[in-house]
């Protein structure tokens, strides 16, 4: 179903379409274009057009660059690389650096 747009002309009493050309277009056929829409009109910071999957995917290989879901194997990683150290009682710990100073401060007296 087509969503319209109408408004009322008080002289002639009758509704009158106002929807625009391009907003006419059903659910269906847009479906196939909902993945790229983000797409449109995008701009690199450098001003360079990637208005498309394919310049995107140009632009961010001839850069050097990468999109951040490409680290979710390595943050997973480094999570649990992370919660390891911390189960085996790491090397260092705010406790430890406050006792340091403790003792440098009684050290000093």
């Amino acid at each position: 179903m087509t969503r319209k747009r109408y408004r009322y002309d008080p002289e002639s009493g009758e509704m009158i379409e106002t929807t625009a050309p391009s907003q006419q277009h059903s659910a269906a056929s847009a479906g196939a274009l909902w993945n790229d829409r983000h797409y449109h009109g995008l701009r690199a910071t450098d001003g360079t057009d990637i208005s498309s999957r394919r310049k995107h995917r140009e632009y961010m290989k001839r850069n050097g660059l990468t999109t951040a879901d490409d680290f979710n194997s390595s943050w997973a990683r480094a999570k649990q690389e992370r919660e390891h150290y911390m189960r085996q009682g790491g090397s260092v710990r705010k406790q430890d650096i406050v006792q340091a100073i403790e003792q440098l401060s009684q050290r000093n007296r």
